[in-house]
């Protein structure tokens, strides 16, 4: 087997075995358009009317996803907790008008709450979760009488 050149090919468009390699390597094109990487026969490269004859593969840009998943911000759960001053209807009407969900969601967690004393109801960046738990603690009481205020919600970190 031949000896290969491996290029770094930033651009669509075909570069021939003439073009200098000066002018096929990542300096000569902006780091944003890094796309493909070209392999090319060095026999090509002895004639310059021969067409060319690499083979284009795509390599995936895995130190960039690395970088992204690095730089990804921690998760935080909001948690909301149980008390005998709310009702189940209470409890479905503020998920709804909360978070957007969807009526059998909203049953599901008043259950798991009543059952298990707390349940998830967001899974979010800090900033959203401590944005809702605010929300739930200035929704306001309960029509029940005897409801002294907003259900109590916590934030915590996913591990």
């Amino acid at each position: 087997m031949q000896e290969s050149n491996i290029v770094a090919e930033l651009t669509l468009h075909h570069l021939g075995p003439s073009t200098p390699l000066a002018m096929r390597g990542p300096q000569f094109y902006p780091k944003a358009s890094r796309m493909m990487l070209f392999e090319e026969s060095a026999a090509a490269d002895d004639d310059d009317n021969a067409s060319w004859a690499g083979a284009a593969t795509v390599v995936p840009q895995t130190e960039r996803q690395e970088s992204r998943q690095a730089n990804r911000q921690p998760r935080y759960n909001v948690l909301i907790w149980d008390s005998d001053d709310h009702t189940f209807e209470y409890v479905e009407k503020m998920l709804r008008e909360l978070f957007g969900h969807q009526k059998q969601q909203c049953q599901k967690i008043a259950k798991q709450v009543d059952k298990d004393g707390r349940a998830v109801v967001l899974t979010t960046t800090k900033e959203h979760a401590e944005l809702k738990r605010d929300q739930i603690h200035a929704y306001g009481k309960d029509d029940i009488e005897g409801s002294k205020g907003s259900m109590w919600s916590t934030i915590e970190a996913v591990e």
